[in-house]
């Protein structure tokens, strides 16, 4: 039995960090990237979600934009983005996004939003504009990380039309956890999601990421991992949740570095043509490197089959 399989009571309203969840503190580097998103006037999901890995990530001069505001339509018991009032889509906010990727000099952008369920197309004009703008004023590679945008089709098509390198959506949990940790999201749709990006863009690589600690099993991991193989994913990144404040969903569980590195053993034998697994991982984490290594791999493969 996998230690994922049963799991110990939570004591207490929060619990304490093991060693392997301790990060740096901030390095001077890490105000370059400050001050550029300051001068710009850009939100980032690294401080929105209070992403652990931001010392590590601005310091390198890198950052994952979010997008149409800090105010999400959804609430998810995860997440740290304020929940509320919605605020106006700003039109100038595709240029600002692209000066910063050329400040930044980046190579591969990611850009993500907070779920706008009240705009007709839940944000995915946007997007479109945003991955645009970043490409003509970079040679990046650009990754999105869109919501489900309540299953409409012509916005998944929208942002499709933009091509982006990498087409990211996160599947977050498994499906016997949606109700409580990803409120008025529905498994199905995540999966029907990534298989239209697939139908419609067969060359264009997927990608998606879950969270453990919630209360979920090995096999439940496996089963989802399964099901997006099964809808043409080829990249998952796996990490621990980590409790934003005491009024998020508490860590029912811990788990080490040594099991991450299992579960990605095991993820992998799905046919992934990329797996991280770690506490750290996140969605953008190492996005570029990830992109860059999956990329390689295909071109390899192709020249082995063609030799």
């Amino acid at each position: 039995m996998s230690p994922l399989d049963v799991l110990p009571v939570v004591e207490g309203p929060r619990r304490r960090l093991p060693g392997w969840l301790k990060r740096p503190m901030p390095e001077p580097g890490m105000l370059v990237t400050e001050g550029i998103l300051t001068d710009l006037q850009l939100q980032t999901v690294c401080e929105s979600a209070r992403c652990p890995n931001r010392t590590e990530c601005w310091n390198q001069r890198t950052a994952t934009f979010q997008i149409l505001g800090n105010v999400c339509t959804r609430p998810c018991g995860f997440c740290s983005v304020p929940k509320g009032k919605t605020e106006s889509v700003e039109t100038d906010e595709p240029e600002r996004v692209a000066q910063a990727a050329q400040r930044l000099n980046l190579s591969h952008v990611v850009i993500t939003s907070v779920t706008r369920d009240d705009l007709s197309d839940g944000g995915a004009d946007h997007f479109f504009r945003c991955v645009l703008a970043v490409r003509e004023r970079t040679g990046a590679t650009v990754e999105v990380l869109t919501p489900d945008f309540l299953g409409n089709a012509r916005a998944i098509d929208r942002v499709l039309a933009s091509r982006p390198d990498v087409f990211n959506h996160n599947t977050e949990t498994v499906p016997r956890l949606y109700e409580r940790v990803r409120r008025n999201a529905c498994y199905q749709r995540t999966l029907d999601l990534l298989k239209r990006v697939k139908d419609l863009a067969a060359d264009m690589p997927t990608k998606s990421g879950l969270m453990l600690g919630l209360g979920e099993t090995l096999e439940e991991v496996l089963e989802v991992c399964a099901d997006l193989r099964a809808v043409g994913c080829e990249m998952i990144t796996i990490g621990q949740y980590l409790q934003p404040s005491t009024d998020h969903l508490p860590v029912e569980r811990y788990l080490p570095p040594e099991e991450f590195d299992e579960i990605g053993r095991l993820v992998e034998t799905l046919g992934f043509g990329m797996v991280a697994s770690g506490p750290f991982v996140r969605s953008s984490y190492h996005a570029g490197e990830m992109a860059n290594a999956l990329a390689e791999n295909s071109r390899q493969r192709r020249g082995n089959e063609s030799s």
